[in-house]
């Protein structure tokens, strides 16, 4: 989605040339080969290791963090494992992401008019919210290290990003919708009138 704003914003006259259904299914389609084999990677791994004690795990997903406290043997090389696909996965995605918008933010500011401005900054806004509150808790989530991984603390942050952003997204998507926010405040100005 960076990748398609900076074309729209920075590249308008060549997006149609740009941002072709075919890279559209070839970025699809990157994003999700990764995703499976880094998910293949950790279920092996995972399933490598020989678990001990209860087996019980308290939280709410099913997560490599959480698992890795119930090995019975050294995890060292699985946390490093782990770090560094995270470091991949999550931080060359957010590198990428603050390139384009850096970029669009020096082309909006070249933009005269306020009116203008203010709708691409309304566009973008709404993607950079949205990122920011998956990949910040994911990054807090994955990249620290494992000595400082609390239990309570993991299960609220997977929760966050697992379950919270994905459900706010089409909300922080809306809003930006001038009908939506006309009925929002139709609704909420009509339960504090009825007060």
């Amino acid at each position: 989605m960076a990748f398609d704003r900076y074309a729209a914003v920075c590249r308008r006259l060549h997006y149609t040339v740009i941002m072709h259904p075919r890279l559209y299914v070839l970025m699809a389609s990157t994003s999700w080969l990764i995703g499976f084999d880094n998910s293949l990677l950790q279920t092996v791994l995972i399933f490598l290791l020989p678990l001990c004690g209860r087996n019980k795990l308290e939280h709410f997903l099913c997560e490599v963090p959480p698992l890795l406290k119930l090995a019975c043997v050294d995890t060292t090389m699985n946390e490093s494992e782990l770090f560094f696909v995270s470091v991949i996965i999550l931080l060359v995605p957010v590198a990428l992401i603050i390139f384009s918008y850096s970029r669009i933010v020096r082309a909006v500011l070249r933009i005269k008019s306020a009116t203008g401005q203010r709708k691409v900054f309304g566009t973008c806004g709404s993607h950079l919210t949205v990122v920011s509150l998956f990949y910040g808790t994911a990054i807090y989530a994955y990249l620290q290290p494992s000595n400082n991984y609390s239990q309570d603390q993991g299960k609220f942050i997977s929760l966050f990003y697992t379950i919270i952003t994905p459900m706010i997204n089409p909300l922080i998507y809306t809003l930006r919708n001038k009908d939506v926010k006309r009925a929002l405040k139709k609704v909420l100005w009509k339960d504090y009138d009825s007060r």
